[in-house]
């Protein structure tokens, strides 16, 4: 009976340290953190996507001038329209000029005043005077080169300013057709030229017939295409300014399905949008646009144009017969849509592996992306470690890292007994130690505006 006993007792000793287990590594023990893991339907600001304002700027020999007003704090990205045409012989009626150090002193003002305020720019460059419409105004091809190669030197300045570069230059508006030079001998050389100088910044065309004669590929060789992150036309990409008005996206696509698969591809790794035109399209229609908006990976729309199409939003609905997001139900097409473009992280889960007497940290961190585009930049991150009153007790600095679904970092924080809040900034760069271009988490009462960072979990901590 005594024996009976024993090896009873040994029994619950052995699951019960089974059972202890369950919840340790080597590193301590497991927290799985109380915290809010659902998506809010909130609006968030975050870097490189959204609903863009566009800004007209004159450049010419004296320097850039631009409506500061209209970069605000209710807007993050904007669509620099800049009107280069000074130095075009067709408009200036003397010569074809390079572009002077005044003027692209102007363009690097224009571009830290972004910078210094957290914004964003897709930016284009075009030669028709007052972006009114005018065709036929460009410079020689050579002329139009060394512009890029002097733009592109300013550019390169704010590679974590400037989302996209779209290639424009040629015809009205810089939107690349009704021109004598809108053909590939120009667009080919000139596509290049920007791929090659601003060899960290994507760089869009107006159409992906463009980008097929770039990678010099045949319609019946499209669906064939594959590109590899070590070529240039890695980074070629897409802007639509006749996003959604009609099958062809007003002569954007030559065969719809087809081109929209080989940007589905294409557009994972890049940013993509344009403006959305002509109201009484139905492929505007919010139960139809939906799955093609998040096949191609719409990353931004211009807010103002066309009104039309963004008033139909703002007066139709997300229901059942868009989705299943059941907290979406009620909610206006343009909420929906806004919260969509671009990437938007969703804290899932968050486990913290540690002992209370080490000062050794795992953190593992499931992420979800319910925006219909990516995070198409590797940003930095820090884990700040806050005591009870607020304060950053402990800085990690985790280097650069790729966000993605699943992320994990270990730490050695040194910290003193004492209970702690942690935060994950994740951010572009640093001016004047003041972190910019900061990815905020979808969640409700996880963001602190003060740390600019996403609270992650606690721990608490008994040093020896």
């Amino acid at each position: 009976m005594k024996v009976r006993l024993t090896a009873i007792i040994l029994s619950v000793f052995i699951i019960a340290a089974v059972f202890a287990a369950c919840g340790k590594t080597d590193a301590g023990e497991k927290h799985v953190q109380d915290l809010n893991y659902e998506e809010s339907t909130e609006e968030i600001s975050n870097p490189d996507q959204g609903f863009y304002r566009p800004v007209y700027v004159k450049i010419d020999e004296n320097g850039a001038t631009y409506n500061k007003s209209i970069i605000n704090s209710q807007t993050q990205l904007y669509h620099l329209r800049c009107d280069i045409s000074a130095f075009s012989a067709a408009v200036n009626n003397t010569a074809d000029k390079p572009v002077t150090d005044e003027a692209l002193e102007g363009l690097d003002a224009l571009l830290f005043y972004l910078k210094e305020n957290d914004k964003n720019a897709i930016v284009r460059f075009a030669y028709d005077p007052g972006y009114n419409g005018s065709a036929d105004k460009e410079p020689a091809l050579e002329v139009m080169l060394g512009h890029v190669g002097s733009i592109c030197s300013v550019l390169n300045r704010y590679v974590n300013t400037v989302t996209a570069i779209e290639t424009g230059l040629i015809g009205p508006w810089g939107e690349m057709h009704t021109s004598a030079a809108a053909n590939p001998a120009h667009i080919t050389p000139l596509v290049n030229a920007f791929l090659t100088v601003a060899s960290e910044i994507p760089v869009l065309v107006r159409t992906p017939e463009m980008i097929y004669n770039y990678i010099n590929v045949s319609d019946d060789e499209v669906e064939e295409i594959s590109i590899s992150p070590d070529e240039k036309a890695y980074r070629l990409g897409l802007y639509n300014d006749g996003y959604l008005g009609s099958e062809s996206d007003l002569g954007t696509y030559r065969d719809r399905e087809r081109d929209i698969n080989f940007l589905s591809a294409q557009n994972a790794h890049l940013p993509f949008g344009g403006e959305v035109t002509v109201p009484d399209s139905p492929l505007h229609n919010i139960e139809t646009c939906l799955p093609e908006m998040n096949k191609i990976h719409l990353s931004y729309l211009n807010a103002e144009w066309d009104n039309r199409v963004i008033k139909k939003w703002k007066n139709s609905f997300y229901t059942e017969a868009c989705g299943l997001e059941k907290q979406y139900y009620g909610k206006t097409a343009f909420t929906y849509i806004q919260n969509r473009l671009g990437y938007r992280f969703v804290l899932k889960n968050s486990v913290f592996t540690y002992s209370a007497s080490s000062d050794k940290l795992n953190v593992r961190l499931t992420l979800q992306n319910a925006g219909f585009g990516n995070l198409n930049r590797n940003k930095r991150a820090k884990l700040i470690f806050t005591d009870d009153t607020g304060a950053a007790a402990f800085i990690a600095d985790l280097g650069e890292i790729a966000v993605k679904d699943e992320l994990e970092f270990n730490v050695e924080h040194g910290l003193e007994s004492g209970k702690y809040d942690v935060y994950l900034r994740i951010y572009g760069e640093e001016l004047q130690s003041a972190p910019l271009y900061c990815v905020k988490f979808a969640n409700d009462g996880l963001w602190d505006d003060d740390l600019k960072a996403n609270k992650i979990g606690s721990l608490e901590r008994i040093s020896a």
